[in-house]
Parts: C-alpha cells; structure tokens; sequence
C-alpha cells in the first residue's frame, strides 16, 4: 500500500515534510549502515569457531600420502557439519534477529519525525518471508565449512598420488586447512550480514512506497573498482546493477560477496 496515496491531506503534509526532513540529515548515511552491520563482528567470530574445529581435525589425524585418511577425514567432517546443524541454526537466527533489530532501530530513528502512518508501515514491512529464507541459507553455509574443508582435502591427496605434485607443497596445504576454512568464515559473515542488511532496506523502504535507490560506497582505498563506478547512480530496487563484470552478477549494494557498500533509499 502506498500511504502517501491514502494519507489524509494533514497527514500527507506531515509525511512530505518528514520526507524532507530525511534527505536533509542523511539518515542512511554511511555511519548509520555500518552501525547496522556490526552484527558481522559476533557472526564471523562464531563462524571462526568452526574453522578452528576443522584445522584441529585435520592437524589431529593426518597422515601424508594416504588416500584412506582423506576419506576418513572427509568424512569425520561431514559428520561433524551434521551435528552442527542444531548450533548453525541457533547461530543463523541470532545473526539475522540481531541485524533486523539494527536495522529497524535505523529507520525508526529516521522515520522519528515524518509521523504514524510511515512509522506504522516500517514495523509493518513484509520481512517475516525473507528472513526465513535467510536462515535456511544460514545454515547451509555454516555446515558448509567442514564439508568443503573435506573436499580440499580429499582433492590434495589424491593430487599428490596422481600428478606428481611434491608431498612436503601437499603437506602444507592440507595443513592449512583451518586458516584456510577461517578465510572463509570471515567472508561469509562479511557478506551475509551485508546482503541480509541490503534485503531489509529493500523491503522496509518499498513497503513505503520507494522505487528506487542510490549506490554508496564506502569510499576508501579498498572498495572495488566495478563498485567505484556505481556510487552516487540510481537504481531500481527490483533491477540491480551489474556488481561484477567478471561474472554478471547483479546484487543490491552490500548483497555480493565480501562488499561494503549501501543503499540510500530514494523517498
């Protein structure tokens, strides 16, 4: 529903005025995003805490050159991503209830002054179903990082035995598996805590009736050149951009892997 179109002329001048209020204070600057996004701190620190488990079993058990323990190994690692499962999805769940409740902290603070109608459609934006979406997604990914662990190992060993590849290079990749798992795990949080964020401004700021929004970055050294060429363009939150040539992913500003950047909805 559009509450602009169905506001009474006295609220409709209050909304306009709050509307402007808004655009003059900037409320989705960059300081209040990243304030959204410190869910990706605790998130990533949980994630590590896997990783770490997966280097002690690799480490623990390996024997160089034999076939049969990476298949055990891989195994005691898929084992070990099932019994997780519980535990990733409590994990998941604390993750995204705590960036929804930034986040919804961050449009109230910014609705404060453009009166009860807007106020009531923010709490009231549809994000039970995509949050639910999410958490499924949570979970796969958590599990994920000692099956894949399994995986590389599996490949380095049969590597090793197949192309002439030296054991002692083997060895040490094999045994970097946990640094290697915990790389990862930063980057999930990263990037999930980013695009659950950019999914809720999407619905939160559709559900007011706004169609489109503005790309920032975050504006450092870091941020990549593809994202450099979009920051400060308008686009329509149903149509992304191009977020990387490479592949032609279209993403939301911060919904692709390890990105920084955020949208400014246009009201």
């Amino acid at each position: 529903m559009c509450i602009l179109c169905d506001a009474q002329p006295r609220g409709l001048v209050g909304l306009r005025r709050g509307l402007a209020f808004d655009r003059a204070n900037k409320p989705f600057s960059k300081a209040a995003v990243m304030r959204a996004r410190r869910a990706e701190e605790s998130y990533a620190r949980e994630l590590r805490g896997v990783a770490r488990q997966v280097g002690n079993l690799v480490r623990g058990t390996f024997q160089p050159g034999d076939l049969g323990w990476a298949v055990g190994i891989a195994d005691a690692l898929n084992r070990y991503a099932k019994v997780i499962e519980p535990w990733a999805d409590a994990v998941g769940r604390r993750m995204l209830a705590d960036v929804a409740a930034r986040d919804r902290k961050m449009w109230l603070d910014a609705g404060r002054q453009i009166g009860r109608a807007l106020h009531a459609e923010i709490k009231g934006a549809p994000t039970g179903a995509l949050m639910q979406a999410r958490l499924a997604e949570q979970v796969q990914l958590i599990t994920s990082l000692p099956t894949e662990a399994g995986q590389r190992v599996h490949k380095l060993t049969v590597e090793s035995l197949t192309n002439g590849t030296r054991a002692e290079q083997i060895a040490q990749e094999i045994m970097r598996s946990g640094d290697v798992a915990a790389s990862r795990a930063n980057m999930i949080a990263r990037t999930e805590v980013g695009r659950t964020q950019a999914e809720l401004v999407s619905a939160r700021s559709q559900a007011i009736g706004s169609t489109h929004f503005n790309w920032r970055t975050v504006g450092d050294s870091d941020v990549r050149r593809d994202h450099r060429a979009l920051d400060g363009k308008t686009f329509e939150w149903n149509a992304p951009p191009v977020a990387d040539k490479r592949t032609g992913a279209r993403a939301l500003p911060g919904a692709i892997y390890n990105c920084r950047c955020y949208a400014e909805p246009v009201l």
